[in-house]
């Protein structure tokens, strides 16, 4: 399974991305959408498209963390990233600060961030991530730069 995951639009995303995300099986867009609208050409490719709610939202038409299960591997979905994670989770994935990460803390969870798509900061260009899900093998995580 390979999922499209993408952070901070802000209203805003380059031409061309959801064409870029069209071969995608799903879709994880980690907060700070902003306006709903933003989400039409996205929702238009027809893929599975799951929301969390970003601290710039004002509304709240989406939950502030999803966790999911996808071929065996647990992931918490989250804007910022939070100081505990549900028992069981292998990785958390949350936006907020712009800069890309791929860590792994001392209880083993991976924690992956794919930076920002509009307006990246600390030196890190645009970017958004292929997450790689397969059963009984390593998560893949690329980081894609615009």
């Amino acid at each position: 399974m390979r999922i499209a995951v993408i952070a901070d639009t802000h209203d805003r995303y380059p031409p061309g991305l959801p064409a870029r995300l069209a071969t995608a099986d799903e879709i994880w867009h980690l907060g700070d959408v902003c306006a709903p609208e933003v989400l039409g050409e996205f929702e238009q490719l027809g893929k599975p498209l799951h929301v969390v709610l970003g601290n710039n939202e004002a509304h709240n038409l989406w939950p502030l963390a999803l966790s999911l299960e996808r071929e065996g591997w647990r992931f918490y979905l989250t804007h910022i990233p939070p100081r505990s994670v549900p028992r069981g989770t292998h990785a958390v994935l949350h936006g907020h600060t712009h800069v890309p990460r791929d860590e792994v803390d001392p209880a083993g969870v991976r924690w992956l961030n794919p930076g920002c798509i509009s307006r990246p900061s600390r030196g890190a260009p645009a970017s958004f991530a292929w997450l790689t899900v397969e059963r009984g093998r390593p998560l893949g995580w690329k980081l894609m730069r615009l």
